[in-house]
């Protein structure tokens, strides 16, 4: 049948069985851990205030006292209180994993914080009562998918053969660090969640379909050269099926494109949304490919399980997660070859580039449904919901003993407490790993904006860590065709950057943080500065001083070290290292919950500390 999983899975559970997740303790414990990380992007915000948080670094301790008011729902008042720090990082709010967060009623009474509570008694008040409704579902759906996720991986151990790559894509079950809505996926149910989710291991047959080609654009790096690869990635015998099932249909397969899509895409959105090119036969459904795929962290990235060497398959899926949108816009489909192939020549004959060893996974194909075949008024419903990027597996780049883990699972605790770095910690000690980790992923993104001006987004999901035994090597780099920033201007060769498809006005509506190229080259130095060292490397360095005791001083002082060396070594960088200044004392990052609570009718930005600043 088409869609359906092919490995044996029991049924989809019953709706008894996920009220068993709702009333097992894994309930509460992720309600706390959406309540904390709620709490902590609320005030570093500044969306709520609390007695403590204006108070300066330096005066907050450890243990400090957070007060927030509230108002009851009779109209009296109260406060929510909690203990935790302003951290050198960014002036991040981080509050105690020990300490829960308290509210103490009208009458003094003290009891648990309970979500809707809160957002009831403290953030009602302050926030546009039409813009809550749609956050509070984000944040409910988060509870009840990752409680049903904890429930199902009680036993969640990442020791041995679950310690490798792949597995680790659907081992590391925590979602954003920062983000309260870290799990929403609104748009599966608990079964969909079941059936897709990459946490429950499941593998999943895209959906083939035949797309005329007038109604359908394509882009191939020069890796692939032309379309023709499609036949080994399928196999011939495949498209060989494909072709005597549109022979049948009497259509030629010549005049049409292949594009894959997710399984609960073909059935929630391509069906309803394409009705009529499906009746008309301009798309015709042809069936399933050979081979099976496993959803990796970002769900709708799926890798090949028999083919481990083939690539990546990107698809977009409508649904929300984490403040975005899942699909994959025409424009960014049919860049991604261009970037990719831009981004390779750049370090093909840069011994610099060679001598750091990273890796780049080129997203060497894009197919995407021409939307602007449609008359305006109707395009939005078709915009990004059909299409497919393929990426360049990490397997073909490891060599000999090299291992690979996602750089989001360096902060990983399995369910008996064991920390996935905890054996080659000890092995090296804590400073020496620290310090090789911070020299093989710095390094090369300096390399990248300083000698050639070009900013990656490295989120954790970005870079994958290659390691030998624990001990770091290098690093990969992924997702390019969204995941980069510019000024022309600050290029090294601004000739050799390719023409890119534009931004669609309407897209800039919907998300006007989503661009590529700009004439500011503070907002490109922001691009590093917000994904890789406010979220990604501030949640290590957090990580490391609560289960190591080593200091956000020192952690900070090692990354700006790095800094600091790679200029005296290549002096010749030197308007870039003004224009992107990494230590300047404040920096603009994005406000993340601000996003879901205020919309996207503007950019939400703010201006932050910068712990570099204090090495510079």
């Amino acid at each position: 049948m088409i869609g359906q999983q092919i490995q044996e899975k029991p049924a989809v559970l019953s709706g008894n069985r996920w009220l068993a997740a709702l009333q097992s303790p894994e309930y509460a414990r992720v309600e706390k851990r959406i309540l904390r990380q709620l709490v902590e992007s609320l005030l570093f915000e500044r969306i709520i205030e609390c007695s403590t948080a204006n108070e300066p670094i330096s005066a907050v301790s450890s243990e400090s006292r957070f007060v927030m008011k509230g108002v009851s729902t009779e109209g009296l008042p109260l406060i929510y209180q909690c203990w935790g720090s302003l951290k050198i990082s960014f002036g991040r709010i981080r509050l105690s994993r020990q300490k829960g967060i308290e509210r103490v009623g009208p009458d003094g009474a003290t009891s648990e914080a309970r979500l809707e509570h809160f957002i009831v008694e403290v953030l009602a008040p302050v926030i546009p009562a039409n813009q809550l409704p749609a956050f509070i579902e984000e944040l409910e759906q988060t509870l009840i998918k990752d409680t049903q996720a904890q429930y199902v991986n009680p036993n969640r151990e990442l020791s041995g053969l679950e310690r490798e790559y792949d597995a680790l894509e659907a081992n590391v079950m925590d979602g954003h660090p920062y983000h309260p809505c870290y799990k929403s996926r609104i748009g599966f149910n608990l079964d969909d969640n079941w059936m897709y989710g990459p946490e429950f291991k499941p593998m999943i047959k895209p959906v083939w379909l035949a797309v005329a080609r007038d109604e359908s654009s394509a882009a191939y790096s020069s890796a692939l050269h032309d379309e023709t690869w499609i036949s080994s990635e399928l196999g011939e015998e495949v498209v060989a099926g494909f072709r005597s099932k549109l022979a049948a249909f009497g259509k030629d397969l010549s005049h049409y494109r292949l594009i894959p899509v997710h399984p609960w895409q073909w059935r929630e959105t391509i069906i309803r949304v394409f009705h009529r090119q499906l009746a008309d036969g301009r798309i015709i459904l042809i069936g399933e490919g050979a081979d099976p795929y496993a959803p990796q962290q970002s769900i709708r990235t799926l890798a090949n399980v028999h083919s481990k060497e083939k690539p990546y398959l990107k698809l977009p899926m409508s649904l929300t997660n984490t403040s975005t949108s899942r699909m994959l816009a025409k424009h960014t489909v049919l860049n991604a070859p261009l970037i990719s192939d831009w981004l390779y020549s750049l370090v093909q004959d840069d011994p610099d580039a060679k001598r750091l060893d990273f890796v780049l996974l080129r997203e060497v194909a894009g197919v995407a449904y021409d939307h602007e075949t449609w008359p305006e008024t109707l395009r939005s419903r078709a915009y990004g919901a059909l299409g497919a990027i393929w990426r360049e597996s990490l397997h073909p780049y490891l060599r000999g003993n090299e291992q690979a883990v996602p750089y989001n699972a360096l902060t990983s605790v399995d369910r008996l407490s064991r920390l996935l770095i905890a054996p080659w910690v000890q092995d090296m000690g804590v400073e020496a790993w620290t310090n090789q980790l911070l020299q093989v992923t710095i390094e090369p993104l300096l390399h990248l904006l300083f000698a050639h001006g070009v900013a990656l987004e490295t989120h954790a999901q970005n870079i994958i860590l290659i390691h030998c035994e624990g001990v770091p090597v290098r690093v990969a780099f992924k997702d390019f065709h969204d995941g980069i920033r510019f000024s022309r201007e600050h290029l090294a060769n601004p000739a050799g950057c390719p023409r890119l498809h534009t931004l669609p006005a309407h897209h800039a509506r919907i998300n006007p943080n989503s661009f590529i190229e700009t004439k500011d080259a503070s907002i490109v130095r922001d691009f590093v500065h917000d994904a890789f060292f406010f979220i990604n490397l501030t949640e290590l360095c957090l990580f490391l001083e609560e289960h190591y005791e080593l200091s956000e001083a020192y952690f900070w002082e090692a990354a700006a070290q790095i800094i600091h060396r790679y200029r005296q070594a290549h002096p010749q960088h030197e308007m870039r290292y003004q224009a992107f200044d990494l230590f300047a004392e404040t920096i603009q990052v994005e406000q993340l919950t601000a996003r879901r609570l205020f919309g996207d009718s503007e950019v939400r930005l703010q201006e932050v500390p910068n712990p570099l600043h204090r090495f510079r």
